[in-house]
């Protein structure tokens, strides 16, 4: 770890971390506090992947469905009307609209094929958003002078990477610039968001052999040919497990850094709060 104690950290002219976790235990509250004071720089990856690496992607597909329309085929055809991405920080729709959800394209769904394709595209994307993270450390300081960073990880960063090979090229280059921090949640925390996803459920990135189990396994299990699939139905079928399947390779992950409780960021109000919840954990694993 860069930081060999907690006064090391709470002395540290730079700080650094890297946030991950579940999507929905506060990765995203924490990096918009420390956002907000001015001193921290605030780095997305899935605002990344979503502009840098999959921004035409997505356009593109917004294209593909306006041409469908006789009216905005027109427009378009004529460059009488521009059509691209408002993705943001709080609002990254485009980015899971064109991941999509496989099954019966009656009901919305995308052709197995299809959506695998997109999710390798999704693959690439998240992994060299990750490898850019030295590049933005450098840029903070260089452009706005700003000392302090942290990197805001999507939820599949687990699928992405390694946990148990020590010489994992993205997890390497993440420990040698910064502190990793696992936000832990609890069995409740995950019946809660199991809850919430059930309530609306969203695409997401998985990885490859599990979904490819996961697509077998549910389709036997309700005897359906892939477009009798319903889009919504798998997904919610497949999000507790998915869940299941990333603890373990959170876990193995946090074995390079830090562990922090979902309880814990829920009662970190401020930047003191947050500079004492880094250093707590520092230390419990120093014990």
């Amino acid at each position: 770890m860069i930081y060999g104690s907690g006064q090391d950290w709470r002395d540290a002219q730079n700080k650094r971390v890297a946030l991950f976790g579940m999507s929905g235990l506060g990765k995203t509250y924490l990096s918009a506090m420390l956002r907000d004071t001015g001193d921290w720089f605030h780095y997305s990856v899935d605002y990344r992947i979503g502009t840098r690496y999959m921004g035409e992607l997505i356009a593109d597909n917004f294209k593909r469905e306006a041409m469908k329309v006789p009216f905005l085929r027109e427009l378009l055809l004529s460059d009488s009307v521009y059509i691209g991405s408002n993705i943001t920080f709080d609002n990254l729709a485009p980015l899971s609209t064109y991941l999509g959800k496989p099954g019966s394209p009656t009901r919305g769904g995308l052709p197995f094929d299809e959506y695998c394709l997109r999710q390798r595209q999704h693959r690439t994307a998240e992994i060299a958003s990750l490898l850019d993270t030295g590049h933005f450390i450098s840029r903070a300081q260089d452009i706005y002078r700003i000392p302090h960073f942290v990197c805001d990880t999507g939820g599949s960063i687990c699928e992405v990477v390694d946990p148990d090979n020590p010489d994992d090229p993205v997890l390497s280059v993440l420990e040698s610039e910064l502190l990793l921090v696992w936000i832990k949640g609890s069995d409740a925390h995950t019946a809660e968001l199991v809850r919430r996803f059930d309530r609306a459920p969203k695409p997401m990135y998985y990885q490859p052999e599990f979904l490819e189990k996961a697509w077998v396994a549910y389709r036997v299990e309700n005897g359906l040919t892939e477009d009798q699939v319903n889009p919504d139905d798998f997904i919610r079928w497949t999000y507790w497990r998915a869940l299941a399947h990333r603890q373990p390779r959170y876990a193995a992950m946090a074995r390079r850094g830090v562990t922090v409780l979902a309880e814990e960021v829920a009662e970190t109000r401020n930047l003191a709060d947050f500079i004492d919840l880094i250093a707590r954990a520092i230390d419990r694993k120093k014990d």
